[in-house]
């Protein structure tokens, strides 16, 4: 099947009437598991290097190889990095998918493919560019299994040529992926110049997609995953405990962390590691292991996705009401139960705010970018501390599995927050320890951990008093959640602020978060050029929600909130806390293809709601 969702098609043959450059998407139709993601990233990145802003997005199945698999190159001189619901130019090298992959574009589109698919007999309003590839590659190499994988550098080269890519940069993008396995350069670039030469001689240009080098837009900056992002964010929050167990698309943020503790994080003296990681035998497990370490004193993370997060349930909860430090990444995916697990979303943000049986609730941090993966990571360990409670990080699949630009980040200066950790001048100042006592009204008691000299105190999950002794008094159990109930109030004034962009008062306000942000930002300039409709923006950054929120709805007559699922589950969230007029206000816009959200479909959607 094809990830194209069916567009309407016009009759007759598309030239090249005029150039369209650096404002386009490619998408790339290949086998899973035939060696396309070098050559993928190598396309990415040669655009990339020529300072034009691009993103990458991968579609692959969930099994290991064998079934169909898409990557997107969008490349917008705008600077827009969501999907692009249209495709321009079609690499087709799947013959099980081909024939759909074509019959879903739009009119004009250009479609290179394997030559003998045959596929210029489908259509006649799209440019075709038939491609010998099993002939051109057979003098590259004679290993049948080279042949495979790198054939599929000859259509880099093709698009090099068509697309005015320069070669050189194709070269410099494939040593940087190669790296220093100089036979595997050599036999990729050969691969590389055969699909020029042949697409110089053999394919006149009749598509007006076109790249031109541009200054500025991509200077300075770096490509990086969002998992790769939150794991150098994790390295520098300190962390020195890792318990996990894999599951798609959380494994690579802890791969990734591993990797880079092994190489930063040893005694200079002894050559020893100063952390622990530990793959556990489920989720269970691997957040059984983090709370335990964070009640030690540890600074203690976990990664997961919705599967793993269900079975993290009574852990979480143990963790809320017995106060104690950690920090799960989430990285979603599409459910319900095993569901899409290679497909992106935003599926557990409300099941996530309440995890647990009982009355909890929980801060969850939002991140939109690489860059706030790697912020938020710090922003999550200090935040765990400082109110000593689980915080989550809700990244998705879009942002923690595909590549996106970014601008470096930067060191972090100032010091870790432990929190309350008492001290002997603090107790001498409380005059006597109570674990779970509010001393300072802010509904966060002073802890201890053990080893620190410090009075112990016993941890339970059961009811409880101030002073931790077991308790089934009624006033106990209410006081105890009062505080806990107070100790979240406090922490709207230590989470993340969110971004506000107003256009006056009144008319259409949205409210996004996470990736929707990227498509937000096509959107509302799709509205405001083609419709002459000023919209007003807010971008969720965390829960527990701020002052904030509600003044935005306050100020707008219609507010839409944009939900990467079904059920709508950021704007159920929202009404939970708002007054009946302001619910009424409230509309929401629902994607949940298990595609990246796309700034077309989002501004189709508001219109039609609008003219209702």
């Amino acid at each position: 099947m094809s990830v194209t969702a069916p567009v309407e098609q016009e009759t007759g043959t598309t030239a090249a009437a005029e150039r369209i450059v650096n404002d386009f998407s490619i998408q790339i139709a290949t086998v899973n598991g035939s060696g396309s993601q070098t050559a993928n990233l190598v396309l990415l990145r040669s655009i990339f290097q020529m300072g034009i802003p691009v993103s990458g997005k991968n579609m692959f199945p969930s099994n290991i190889a064998g079934l169909p698999t898409w990557y997107t190159v969008r490349a917008s001189s705008k600077g827009y990095v969501a999907r692009k619901k249209e495709i321009d130019v079609l690499v087709a090298m799947n013959a099980e998918t081909a024939k759909e992959d074509v019959l879903t574009l739009t009119a004009g589109a250009a479609v290179i493919y394997d030559e003998p698919l045959k596929l210029n007999e489908l259509r006649t309003d799209l440019i075709f560019y038939p491609v010998p590839f099993d002939k051109l590659i057979s003098p590259v190499t004679h290993d049948a299994k080279l042949r495979r994988l790198v054939r599929n550098m000859i259509y880099d080269g093709v698009l090099s040529r068509l697309l005015s890519i320069d070669m050189v940069q194709m070269e410099k993008a494939l040593r940087k992926q190669m790296g220093k396995k100089l036979k595997a350069i050599e036999l990729n670039m050969n691969a590389l110049k055969a699909g020029f030469d042949y697409a110089e001689a053999s394919l006149p240009k009749r598509d007006p997609f076109v790249v031109e080098p541009m200054e500025g837009q991509t200077e300075n900056m770096i490509l990086i995953e969002g998992n790769a992002a939150a794991a150098i964010g994790c390295m520098m929050a300190g962390v020195t405990f890792v318990g996990w167990y894999p599951i798609t698309p959380s494994s690579s943020l802890c791969e990734s962390l591993i990797d880079y503790l092994k190489k930063y994080r040893k005694d200079p003296e002894t050559g020893k590691a100063t952390y622990a990681v530990i793959q556990a035998e489920d989720e269970i497990a691997a957040l059984g292991m983090v709370i335990g370490a964070g009640w030690m004193g540890a600074r203690a993370m976990t990664s997961t996705a919705g599967p793993g997060l269900s079975l993290m349930a009574e852990f979480t909860g143990l963790g809320y009401y017995a106060e104690v430090p950690a920090v799960i990444f989430d990285v979603q995916r599409a459910g319900p139960s095993t569901g899409l697990p290679t497909r992106t979303g935003q599926q557990d943000i409300l099941s996530t705010a309440v995890l647990s049986h009982g009355d909890t609730k929980h801060p969850m941090l939002l991140p939109a970018s690489a860059t706030e993966c790697y912020t938020m990571a710090m922003e999550a360990f200090d935040l765990a501390e400082r109110l000593q409670t689980p915080v989550f990080v809700m990244s998705d699949l879009d942002l923690g599995m595909n590549t996106w630009m970014s601008k470096p980040f930067d060191y972090p200066t100032k010091g870790y927050d432990r929190g309350k950790r008492l001290d002997a001048d603090k107790l001498k100042a409380v005059g006597e320890f109570a674990r779970y006592r509010d001393v300072d009204g802010d509904g966060i008691p002073y802890r201890t951990v053990p080893g620190d000299g410090m009075p112990p105190f016993f941890t339970r999950g059961s009811g409880h008093n101030e002073k931790a002794l077991y308790s089934e008094r009624a006033d106990d159990y209410t006081n105890n959640l009062d505080r806990l109930t107070k100790k979240f109030e406090t922490a709207r004034t230590l989470v993340p602020k969110p971004e506000v962009q107003m256009s006056g008062r009144g008319g259409i306000g949205i409210i996004a978060y996470g990736t929707s942000h990227w498509a937000l930002i096509e959107t509302r300039d799709q509205l405001k050029n083609e419709q002459k409709i000023d919209t007003s923006y807010f971008r969720l950054r965390a829960f527990p929600f701020t002052k904030e929120l509600f003044d935005f709805i306050d100020a707008h007559d219609r507010v839409y909130v944009v939900d990467q699922n079904r059920d709508g589950q950021m704007w159920s969230l929202i009404k939970l806390e708002c007054n009946p007029q302001q619910v009424a206000k409230l509309r929401s816009i629902r994607h949940y293809y298990g595609l990246p959200i796309d700034g077309r479909s989002l501004t189709t959607e508001l219109l039609k709601q609008e003219q209702g």
